[in-house]
């Protein structure tokens, strides 16, 4: 059971409590058609939440303290798994995380950033914020990628790139622009799967693909609901109203065209079961990395370009 409990998931969490306490006294009592009764009734009642959940209460479900960060998904998809430090200009950003490793019989390169589950490592791991060293340490590591003739998976879970002093003076756009120009550019197959939060240009700088998957209960958007509230309402208050305003959701951004395809979590939420969900994950990138191995690779790019090109709505 979860440690950690949001307010709409409250119900479901007493309910398995108290099948849990039901179960202490199962042996001495015939209780066993009590405790099926409960589990189905627990079943339902998480269908019925999960089945009509805000926009905002699954910014909260990417959040959970306890859902799979990226060295999850690498210790239950990957095998042989060979971690890669520093960028060889500045330092290794903790942020992130980064190795060749074999997705069932594929060597890929996966590329993701890490936060901390604790105060300490939350520290160490700079909140999951990188520094324009951790960006310039992805793009040395997808080069590696291209040149090995390897594919490339990112995923995406940041509140954003850091925004200290000392990462703007280290050149922080210039990192997250270089990124977008050479990420269009490779000529191997790149997926990218927001697996949490995806936060402005900083989970941009490495989301440029020729696959973007995104998990359902994630979120993506230029800036965060809290943000967005405090900017037009001068206040955190408004953050939910801002969240269905932002339309961050998995199944927005498949209809606005920015996301392919909605991984799905298992059920009551990704937190629930991290090898469920990497399982669920895994089969999907092998999938769609067999479809991209079949185009050639400066097809790849141009379809890459176009891709992206067509985002968004303007006028001439």
């Amino acid at each position: 059971m979860s440690k950690t409990v949001t307010d709409f998931e409250r119900p479901v969490m007493e309910l398995e409590k108290k099948i849990e306490e039901m179960r202490k006294y199962a042996d001495n009592l015939d209780i066993a058609e009590e405790i099926t009764k409960l589990e189905n009734k627990v079943n339902q009642l998480r269908e019925s939440i999960f089945a009509n959940l805000t926009r905002w209460q699954r910014v909260q479900l990417a959040r959970h303290p306890e859902r799979p960060y990226t060295l999850d998904f690498v210790q239950h998809m990957l095998s042989d798994f060979v971690e890669l430090h520093g960028d060889r200009q500045f330092g290794d950003d903790k942020a992130i995380v980064g190795g060749f490793g074999t997705l069932g019989k594929e060597t890929v390169m996966l590329i993701g950033q890490q936060k901390g589950r604790d105060t300490k490592s939350n520290v160490y791991r700079n909140f999951g914020m990188m520094n324009p060293e951790g960006y310039r340490k992805a793009l040395r590591l997808m080069r590696m990628a291209e040149k090995f003739q390897k594919p490339i998976i990112t995923l995406l879970d940041t509140p954003g790139a850091y925004p200290g002093i000392e990462a703007e003076e280290r050149g922080q756009a210039e990192a997250i622009a270089r990124n977008l120009f050479e990420m269009s550019h490779l000529t191997v197959p790149i997926v990218v799967v927001i697996i949490g939060e995806g936060a402005s240009g900083g989970a941009l700088g490495m989301g440029v693909g020729d696959r973007i998957l995104m998990f359902e209960n994630a979120w993506y958007s230029v800036i965060a609901p809290e943000s967005c509230s405090s900017i037009l309402w001068r206040s955190w208050d408004y953050k939910e109203q801002a969240a269905e305003a932002l339309k961050l959701t998995a199944p927005d951004l498949v209809e606005q065209g920015i996301v392919d395809r909605v991984v799905p979590e298992p059920p009551g939420g990704a937190h629930r079961s991290h090898e469920q969900a990497a399982r669920i994950l895994k089969e999907i990138l092998l999938e769609e990395l067999g479809e991209l191995k079949k185009i050639k690779p400066e097809k790849l790019v141009k379809l890459r370009i176009e891709k992206f090109s067509k985002m968004g709505a303007w006028k001439d």
